[in-house]
């Protein structure tokens, strides 16, 4: 065998190791957490089918703003307002229903137009003035939260089902729910659809080849003929989307809507994207990877829990492995 086909294998293995980083991660984490698993009558705790879908339903919301962020990324952006909108929006859904009398689907529509237009509003912004991304969105960032604030009067809005005026439909309370003979998690099935139609999006669309190409060279698109400032506008619009849709289900699992719902789940969503192999330099990545990272994060969360590790310890492992793995992304060799 000679040397060249030696290195040629070499690079091969490196390659496959770093693309499949997030699942590898996620493979031993979970295998971790059975290792150290609490039991109960003879059980691991850890395996338990609730225990298994509440991780999946614990990371739905920021798994579904962490699809939209993974867009955002891979054109070289990013997006710090998302916590705040998802504050906004879960805010928009319970004064709606509850101060306004709305229906459910007039709501929703509403609500994730906000999304939406919030979304396309800071695109713009980026683009049309050449404002760095991370200005634009921690502008919004405060936008979105004072916004929810004079919205709500600075006052959380619960949420209480019935008929009469005051009282949001019943409908609204099936995202708290669980479904499949009570065994599912309405939000976690919700995160898995979004999960599934963004991958096959980004994997058979004209759009998403150029999303990966501004996020590869974004002079070179341009000089392709690639609609630079329209696909980076779209996909702003799609994190505020998805991030929208996150607030609505925020609001109907914990039945009320806050001005301060969301903090820091901009971070946790970022964090989701980089530990799933995604470049922060754009260009590079996936949903498939984004949703492996979230599932990673919430698998250590969760066992750490189980264990009863503090959550202040919790915070500082979470860290620690978010560091290990942007520090890994420096070694990747190039595809």
């Amino acid at each position: 065998m000679t040397a060249e086909v030696v290195g040629v294998r070499r690079h091969t293995i490196r390659t496959t190791v770093f693309r499949f980083q997030s699942l590898f991660g996620l493979v031993a984490v979970f295998v971790a957490a059975i290792l150290f698993s609490p039991s109960r009558n003879g059980e691991l705790v850890f395996l338990s089918s609730g225990n298994l879908f509440n991780v999946v339903r614990a990371i739905s919301e920021k798994g579904i703003i962490a699809v939209g962020m993974t867009f955002v990324i891979l054109i070289g952006g990013i997006d710090l307002s998302v916590g705040a909108v998802l504050g906004l929006t879960a805010v928009a859904s319970a004064d709606l229903m509850v101060n306004n009398d709305w229906g459910v689907v007039p709501t929703v529509l509403l609500v994730l137009v906000v999304g939406l237009v919030f979304g396309l509003l800071q695109g713009v912004a980026s683009t049309a003035f050449r404002i760095q991304a991370f200005i634009v969105t921690l502008a919004g960032l405060q936008i979105a939260r004072g916004l929810a604030r004079i919205w709500s009067g600075g006052q959380g809005i619960a949420i209480s089902y019935g008929t009469d005026p005051g009282e949001a439909p019943v409908a609204f309370s099936l995202l708290g729910e669980r479904t499949f003979n009570g065994l599912v998690p309405i939000p976690a099935l919700i995160f898995v659809v979004i999960a599934v139609l963004a991958t096959l999006f980004l994997r058979s669309s004209a759009f998403s080849r150029h999303v990966y190409a501004i996020g590869g060279n974004e002079k070179a698109a341009r000089l392709s003929g690639i609609p630079v400032t329209k696909v980076k506008i779209i996909v702003f619009g799609i994190c505020g989307l998805l991030t929208a849709l996150a607030g609505i289900i925020h609001a109907g699992q914990l039945n009320q809507g806050s001005p301060n719902d969301g903090l820091g789940y901009e971070l946790d969503a970022i964090a989701a994207v980089v530990i799933g192999g995604t470049s922060l330099a754009g260009g590079r990545g996936s949903v498939g990877g984004t949703v492996a990272g979230a599932l990673l994060i919430g698998v250590l969360n969760n066992i750490l829990s189980l264990n009863g590790v503090n959550s202040d310890i919790q915070l500082l492992i979470t860290g620690f492995v978010i560091v290990v793995v942007a520090g890994l992304q420096r070694l990747r060799p190039a595809a």
